[in-house]
């Protein structure tokens, strides 16, 4: 009991000292400071590393573009001997609307009863 009484006798005791008082506030600015610097260096790597990969992205877009209009270049040339055609290669990037193919025999109507909002009871 007598070494808590100590304790807090000292912690008092310190917390009425002004330099005590200035040295954790002191500390704590540093680490504080020495935090910040490393966040500001992590913060630049990543701007760094964005910046690069926006470059690669663009230069990736750039590629597939190339070979898209190539390949649209050659689909519209040799039309008889393409594996595959211009117009499925619009499709296919989406660029046409794909072709439709009616089903015969199938008339869509709608029920009266149907026209209102659907209540589920439990």
């Amino acid at each position: 009991m007598e070494f808590v009484n100590k304790v807090v006798e000292g912690a008092k005791r310190a917390s009425n000292n002004n330099t005590v008082i200035n040295v954790c506030l002191v500390a704590s600015f540093v680490t504080l400071a020495i935090r910040s610097m490393n966040q500001q260096k992590t913060i630049e790597a990543l701007e760094a590393e964005k910046e690069s990969l926006v470059k690669s992205n663009k230069s990736i877009r750039k590629t597939i573009w190339d070979w898209k209009q190539q390949l649209y270049a050659e689909a519209s040339t040799d039309s008889n001997s393409a594996v595959v055609t211009l117009a499925r290669l619009k499709a296919i990037y989406g660029e046409a609307p794909p072709p439709q193919h009616p089903k015969l025999g199938h008339t869509v109507r709608q029920d009266a009863n149907l026209s209102g909002p659907t209540k589920i009871i439990a």
